[in-house]
């Protein structure tokens, strides 16, 4: 019986529609924070340890498809879009039981998902801050409540197309989302510090 090879990162990139990326290369907000954020947040809250100071250590989308119920070609065009946003394949979530009410099935797919880590990441959040949210109209800055008392921060989005990755001649229907910012921090200041640092336009 022949070994099995081992999947190489670049490889798993590949099978999955996401970029590749050179050897040593290091995406510009990640750069960003390790340069400028890090002192900043060490100055502010005088960290002795620089172990303590926060850290961006994920980013999950989420959408929710209810409507696939009725129509379950919405979960084809909306796994693209958000391909083409993460540069990962997303992870269809299915429902766990039947509910007569709603007309669901158990094991129906209802909603979309996809974890970014390392350099998906820091491009992920590079282009949503300073790409994306600039798009959104009668833009005026994004609302600090979302965040839920050990430093992580959840955000709402209400149209795939002000992603510029999104072909908006193929969009089917327009489609929301939420973006869920998983940090090492252990409060909301610390974390909303840290996504101020990184250039998260939070209202005052």
């Amino acid at each position: 019986m022949a070994k099995k090879e081992k999947t190489t990162k670049v490889e798993a990139a590949v099978s999955d529609g996401g970029p590749t990326y050179e050897p040593g290369y290091t995406p510009r907000l990640a750069m960003e924070y390790r340069t400028k954020v890090c002192a900043a947040l060490k100055e502010k809250f005088g960290y002795e340890n620089a172990m303590r100071i926060p850290r961006l250590e994920k980013i999950v989308i989420n959408i929710g498809l209810g409507a696939a119920v009725q129509n379950p070609k919405l979960v084809d065009t909306a796994r693209e879009d958000l391909r083409s946003i993460s540069g990962q394949q997303p992870l269809v979530r299915r429902s766990r039981k039947s509910i007569a009410s709603f007309k669901l099935r158990e094991g129906l797919p209802i909603g979309l998902m996809v974890t970014l880590r390392r350099n998906r990441m820091w491009e992920f959040a590079d282009r949503l801050i300073n790409v994306a949210l600039p798009r959104v109209r009668d833009f005026k800055g994004v609302s600090p409540k979302g965040f839920d008392g050990a430093g992580n921060f959840t955000m709402g989005l209400r149209e795939q197309i002000i992603f510029p990755e999104v072909d908006y001649d193929k969009v089917d229907a327009v489609r929301g989302m939420n973006v869920s910012f998983v940090t090492s921090a252990t409060t909301n200041e610390e974390g909303r510090e840290l996504l101020r640092q990184l250039g998260m336009p939070f209202r005052a």
